[in-house]
């Protein structure tokens, strides 16, 4: 059974920074990706940023250009996301996610349907 645990979360300012991690342990099995998405109360779930494990190859959502990062160690199955200049707006819980199941191109790398293990969610506040 894959697990996910993520750490990092807390509160911050407006125009402070975070890191989250994420590693994924347990069984046999093959990365293909990881992503982290988020979910504001109220609001769909959403990919922020996503990595190709082969090729390093990575997707951001419009909003988060320029000020994350997600980055990753394939010999710990390790991926972490860098949060800079952050903004009240992306409070919210921030999830980590999994893809054994196929190497996903670019319109597929952010779909919630590409991943198919999930962590419990760190949340992030961000609020003067």
């Amino acid at each position: 059974q894959v697990q996910l645990v993520e750490s990092g979360g807390g509160f911050v300012r407006p125009g402070d920074s975070l890191r989250l991690a994420c590693t994924a342990s347990g069984g046999t099995f093959t990365t293909y990706s990881m992503a982290w998405f988020r979910q504001a109360p109220g609001k769909e779930r959403e990919c922020v940023a996503a990595i190709r494990w082969s090729d390093n190859n990575k997707f951001y959502t419009e909003s988060t250009k320029g000020r994350f990062t997600i980055s990753r160690d394939r010999a710990k199955n390790t991926v972490w996301l860098d949060l800079n200049s952050l903004k009240p707006e992306e409070t919210a819980v921030y999830f980590c996610a999994l893809n054994t199941r196929w190497r996903p191109i670019q319109s597929t790398i952010k779909s919630r349907q590409t991943y198919d293990s999930w962590g419990q969610g760190t949340q992030v506040t961000v609020s003067s």
